[in-house]
């Protein structure tokens, strides 16, 4: 097998490409307590579930900026857990809750109403 490593530029590749090959990286080495996420859907919010066990609500830090949500361990948690996942629509911190219960950290995280900022002209 010949590897030959190519030099990218945003002129030739698109941001896309790198990111579906990110992707697929970080799924072929994910370990197994971060493949048991689940995603659900409504017209209002998304709910993620996932398997943290051994860590409790005081280990575990959420950040949620624009559509990314970030999961993490604090740094003197008995475990070590850390995981972003983006989501395609922006996702609305006032109206998003997360819930630990026995291992399973459930959140619930509301869609934004994009924003229409549509101007109509009057034709002279």
């Amino acid at each position: 097998m010949f590897f030959a490593p190519a030099v990218r530029t945003a002129r030739f590749v698109p941001r896309s490409l790198d990111r579906s090959f990110e992707r697929f990286v970080n799924d072929a080495l994910v370990s197994g307590a971060q493949r048991s996420l689940n995603v659900e859907q409504d017209d209002t919010s998304w709910t993620l579930t996932l398997d943290v066990p051994g860590l409790s609500r005081d280990d575990l830090s959420i950040g949620i900026e624009a559509s990314v949500v970030r999961i993490e361990s604090k740094a003197d948690a008995k475990r070590q857990f850390k995981a972003a996942y983006e989501l395609p629509q922006e996702i609305d911190a006032a109206t998003s809750e997360a819930k630990l219960e026995n291992g399973v950290l459930s959140l619930k995280l509301g869609k934004l109403a994009p924003v229409r900022n549509v101007h109509s002209l009057t034709i002279n």
